[in-house]
């Protein structure tokens, strides 16, 4: 084994099968936070090089828990709120846990139907005169 395998993090997952289907529905409606998650962000992670703001540390059981956000539209942001990985890195053990992608409502829809877009912005099929009145207003009041 090289040196460099020897001192990488492994990922782990809290629920792979729940995890993947947020990560494909980044993928399918926010390509940009997708590539920069799959070639930039989970890389460094893998080096021990912890992205985004910690959120816990646990000196006893030496694990620190971040939260990194990703790059998101802007009127998305706004709407459905950003788009964020949930991690834990256990130090000692190196492993990092993939816990969560978050905002979990419209990625867990993402996965399950395809979803229709306003004005740029994908909406929800369970509240999608919310969504649009939430676009609506933003462009009126021109943010």
């Amino acid at each position: 084994m090289t040196n460099s395998i020897m001192n990488s993090y492994i990922f782990e997952y809290l629920d792979e099968n729940d995890f993947r289907k947020k990560e494909r529905s980044v993928r399918k409606y926010n390509m940009l936070a997708y590539k920069k998650l799959t070639f930039s962000y989970y890389p460094e992670l893998r080096k021990g090089n912890f992205l985004g703001k910690e959120v816990n540390r646990s000196e006893k059981d030496k694990t620190v828990s971040y939260e990194l956000k990703l790059p998101t539209d802007e009127l998305f942001a706004k709407v459905h709120g950003e788009i964020i990985l949930h991690y834990t890195a256990y130090l000692e053990k190196k492993i990092i846990l993939l816990t969560n992608i978050t905002p979990e409502g419209i990625l867990d829809e993402g996965h399950r139907a395809e979803l229709s877009t306003y004005k740029g912005v994908m909406i929800s099929k369970t509240n999608p005169e919310r969504d649009m009145f939430k676009i609506n207003l933003l462009n009126r009041l021109g943010k």
